[in-house]
């Protein structure tokens, strides 16, 4: 996201619009290469331009705008229609006064009511982008300066222009068109609202108050915006944790589901990480912030799904071209209908000709073209947000489905990555219990993570820990040190070598563990083996599902890890992955992936730490763990908030359903105008009478895009 905190200086004039925070930047829905810092209409396609992030305060200014337009000049529309569908047989009126009448009424509507139309369609022309505003200013434009031109000087027509006592004037067509463009905007506008609903639902969980403690140790409440990071927070039972940091004070479960969709509590205790917008549930905690506002992880999401939301589908880029150029071509046959009636028509040539041309210019209105595909994007982005999937662009799901490769990540990613202490096999003259409280009690000093789960498996067993009175590491191999007056050393078949502890009794043991997929550790006292401690990271509960179900649709499935071959083809099997590469560098995973991509497979890669990075960026499609690091995400064009592989099938499923709808759009947008256009233009009048009245031709126009609409909004419910 780039945040151009650029001035405000000429976003002043726009007075009517709703207060949005300094530095927001505007962009258009259809074509996110427009970017501005203030309110406007986009010069490509004269669609108003949108806050590139949602806030929850703002309600939408032009849909406010578009609403009072359409009710407040309705009643003179449905007049002027009135009047000239009856006004001479029922009113008795003069025909040369009634269009005086039409005129002053049409007048508020067409010219204020109608006004941005006119503007987006002008500066359509003097941008030389044709658009629907081009088609529609047209239109009605033509259609009322007529229509003034004969109740003005109605001496300039020749006589087979005149019935009933005048020249016949068009001002209900103006009127009800415009009308019913501003009842269509509306309608979208309001669609494209619940687009961002997604979004607001997630800005809705962040709290808005924190509170702080002062130097002196009072508290006092602040708006989430004034902490700065460094700033300490108590955070009580049943409230949120205002923004990312650490515990420093206290212990208590806190609520992580909305990230991580884990339902159980995780229980913080100091030192331990807090991400803001989770629910402290038990314990009351202080806490030192480390990220604040637009850094913090929820932030982050939001963006990435706004972001999704405004990047541009390829296949959208085929529909702007075409409607560009299909603009161009309506303009032609709406003059080549005009002419031909006017040449060859039945009397009154002329004016047949001009209504019909009109009438080509409303219904060919290619706002459904130019819709077909953002609202799709929008739709699809909010809906996996929903689900914990997060797209970072229109690419990446349209890519998605064509995936038929998936390198997948082993630890953190098949696996918990939080490694769990399993069993301890002791030698005679020892029991479990002792070689796992010895063990815990020299691994104190330790911050390897093995280490970890040793010391937290004892403590979970109520053993008493002895303090060690020395204690040296080796380079991750090993440790040695004294505990209650023996000299201990714990660590693998090398170190333990380097120690002269004889360890062959145990072998037998050690093998099978390790074709299980667990680490083992070896423990020496005072230079003779008291017994052995396995280690493994169990597989996510979620993992054989997600393969299942990715097998399933076809998908080709490699896994590759920095571990040890053992273990990775014990997981491997265990999982059912024949193809299993080991003790990788993260050098080797990209070179996997490239030799994959000269293969001619499409592949996506899956994985969750700061080593997955280059590989997730070459990928085709990079899926990162929400569970993982910074780094893995902004590396990744999908990413997993749970940390769950399902996601992968939910986004697969997710990209089909979206291509799909995108497909049907297109397919409405193109076919209508297929249909409505010759009608419009009288190509079936000399058969079967039938013309299109452009008022009708405004409904349609708006029926099209709200069709699109709706189809669009269906994806809402996809499963």
């Amino acid at each position: 996201m780039n945040h151009d905190h650029h001035g405000h200086a000429h976003g002043q004039a726009a007075a009517p619009q709703a207060p949005a925070p300094a530095g927001t930047v505007y962009t258009c829905p259809m074509h996110p290469e427009v970017r501005q810092d203030h309110p406007g209409t986009c010069p490509i396609c004269g669609m108003t331009l949108e806050p590139l992030m949602p806030s929850l305060e703002e309600g939408n200014p032009e849909l406010d705008d578009f609403q009072r337009r359409f009710w407040w000049t309705l009643p003179l529309t449905v007049v002027v229609t009135a009047l000239a569908m009856l006004g001479h047989r029922w009113l008795g009126l003069d025909m040369a006064l009634q269009s005086w009448v039409e005129l002053v009424l049409s007048l508020p509507v067409v010219l204020w009511a109608g006004a941005p139309f006119f503007r987006r369609g002008w500066s359509s022309i003097v941008q030389r982008s044709p658009n629907m505003w081009t088609l529609i200013s047209l239109g009605t434009g033509a259609a009322f300066v007529y229509s003034l031109v004969a109740t003005v000087a109605p001496g300039l027509f020749p006589d087979s222009f005149r019935a009933m006592g005048r020249v016949g004037v068009y001002y209900e067509a103006a009127v009800v068109i415009i009308s019913l463009t501003l009842l269509g905007q509306v309608l979208e506008l309001k669609a494209r609202s619940q687009t961002s609903a997604a979004i607001k639902s997630l800005l809705g969980l962040s709290p808005k108050t924190a509170r702080r403690i002062r130097a002196d140790g009072s508290e006092e409440d602040i708006p989430i915006e004034h902490v700065h990071v460094g700033d300490r927070l108590r955070v009580r039972p049943g409230e949120k944790v205002p923004v990312d940091g650490v515990v420093v004070e206290g212990r208590s479960g806190v609520d992580e589901s909305m990230l991580t969709g884990e339902p159980l509590p995780v229980t913080k205790g100091v030192g331990a990480a807090l991400i803001g917008a989770t629910l402290n549930t038990s314990g009351a905690l202080v806490m030192r912030a480390e990220k604040v506002g637009a850094s913090t992880v929820l932030s982050q999401i939001v963006q990435m799904v706004a972001q999704a939301q405004r990047s541009k589908a390829p296949m959208q880029s085929l529909a702007d071209h075409v409607a560009g150029r299909f603009v161009v071509a309506v303009a032609a046959i709406a003059v080549l209908t005009l002419l031909a009636w006017g040449v060859f028509g039945p009397e009154p040539r002329w004016t047949y000709g001009f209504i019909n041309a009109v009438a080509v210019l409303i219904i060919a209105c290619p706002c459904a073209l130019g819709l077909a595909t953002p609202m799709s994007i929008m739709v699809a982005t909010g809906q996996g947000a929903k689900r914990g999937v997060l797209f970072r662009d229109a690419a990446a799901i349209e890519n998605l489905r064509r995936v038929d490769t998936l390198i997948i990540d082993k630890t953190g990613t098949l696996t918990e990555g939080r490694p769990a202490f399993e069993q301890a096999v002791p030698t005679p003259g020892y029991t479990p219990d002792e070689v796992l409280q010895l063990a815990a009690s020299l691994d104190q000093g330790s911050e390897h993570p093995l280490a970890d789960a040793i010391v937290s498996a004892a403590r979970a067993r109520g053993l008493a820990l002895d303090a060690p009175e020395r204690f040296d590491s080796g380079s991750g191999i090993g440790v040695t040190g004294r505990v209650g007056g023996r000299a201990l050393a714990l660590g693998n078949t090398a170190w333990m070598q380097a120690q002269g502890v004889a360890v062959d009794d145990l072998l037998p043991h050690a093998e099978p563990l390790r074709a299980q997929g667990a680490s083992v550790m070896y423990l020496g006292v005072d230079g003779r083996a008291a017994g052995l401690l396995a280690v493994s990271d169990p597989v996510k509960a979620s993992t054989p599902q997600a393969l299942a179900s990715l097998k399933a649709a076809g998908l080709r499935i490699v896994m590759a890890t920095g571990d040890g071959l053992t273990t990775a083809r014990a997981v491997g099997e265990k999982l059912g992955i024949a193809e299993v590469h080991g003790e990788v560098t993260p050098q080797d995973k990209l070179s996997l992936v490239e030799r994959l991509q000269r293969e001619g497979r499409i592949v996506a890669m899956a994985g969750d730490g700061i080593n997955d990075a280059p590989a997730l960026a070459r990928a085709d499609v990079g899926v990162a763990m929400g569970t993982g690091t910074d780094v893995a995400m902004n590396s990744a064009q999908l990413t997993l908030v749970k940390g769950d592989l399902r996601g992968i099938a939910i986004a697969t499923g997710l990209s089909h359903a979206t291509v799909t709808n995108m497909r049907q759009n297109l397919m409405f947008a193109f076919l209508y105008n297929a249909i409505g256009i010759p009608i419009a233009a009288g190509l079936l009048y000399p058969f079967t009478g039938w013309l299109l009245s452009p008022m009708i031709a405004a409904l349609a126009m708006s029926l099209s895009s709200a069709s699109v609409i709706a189809n669009a909004l269906r994806l809402g419910r996809a499963r």
